[in-house]
């Protein structure tokens, strides 16, 4: 009995902490100047937290034999995921969706720090760990495997509350408290959405490679999609293949 409230009381202080931390380290300018190694010790907390609470490697979809099918069905979706990029590239009518202000403007080497460091380390590695790994394990405990999706998927999209509103500002698509209030809510949920699919293929294929692999596809594609497309249209050419009036 005090096992089951030490997995309950585990599970729910996972919870808090991942609500709490992206929200309130994100406006912190040292987190900013330090976001991949502070990420990196945060991935490895939450791993030796995890291990403390009893979680075993293969709980947290780290186990050796689950690897190879994990590999297999990640590199499947991220083929797809690198696809749909370049068709949204490549359709005048969506390719406004990659204008991005924080990608479009960083030079080469900058974009290449973002997809082959940050984004790989800094936020695919810790929120894979932390959100697919340890906190869906350690809710999997203590509810039916269907709830601890969409606890974990709910939280996940909350993680995102912060970053969406800053995205929304810098691209200007916030200007007044209601339109900051509705960008921050379709993020929420297009995040929440997004880590079902990521939850349910940690559950499908038993590993954490492959939510990992579809969330660097997702992410490095996006970036990389956006930066060409910025410099083969730049800002004042027109996106819709019309030709200027």
């Amino acid at each position: 009995m005090s096992r089951g409230r030490g997995e309950v009381g585990f599970a729910i202080a996972s919870c808090a902490v991942l609500v709490v931390y992206n929200n309130l380290a994100g406006m912190l300018p040292w987190h900013r100047r330090r976001y991949i190694l502070l990420n990196v010790c945060a991935t490895g907390a939450a791993l030796a937290a995890a291990a403390a609470s009893g979680l075993t490697v293969t709980d947290l979809g780290l186990g050796r034999a689950e690897l190879r099918p994990g590999v297999r069905l990640g590199s499947r979706l991220a083929t797809a995921a690198a696809g749909g990029w370049v068709l949204i590239a490549a359709v005048p009518a969506t390719r406004p969706v990659l204008r991005d202000e924080r990608i479009i403007g960083l030079s080469g080497r900058e974009l290449a720090y973002q997809v082959l460091l940050r984004i790989p380390l800094g936020t695919v590695l810790w929120e894979e760990t932390a959100f697919r790994g340890v906190l869906q394990a350690a809710l999997g405990r203590v509810m039916p495997a269907g709830a601890a999706i969409a606890v974990t998927s709910g939280v996940f999209g909350i993680w995102h509350i912060h970053p969406t509103a800053g995205a929304a500002r810098v691209n200007r698509l916030a200007d007044r408290p209601g339109q900051t209030l509705a960008a921050v809510a379709s993020g929420v949920a297009a995040t929440a959405a997004g880590g079902v699919l990521l939850s349910w293929l940690r559950v499908r294929s038993g590993s954490l490679a492959a939510p990992v692999l579809l969330h660097l596809a997702t992410n490095c594609g996006g970036a990389l999609t956006a930066w060409a497309i910025a410099r083969l249209a730049p800002p004042d050419a027109p996106v819709d293949g019309a030709r200027p009036a």
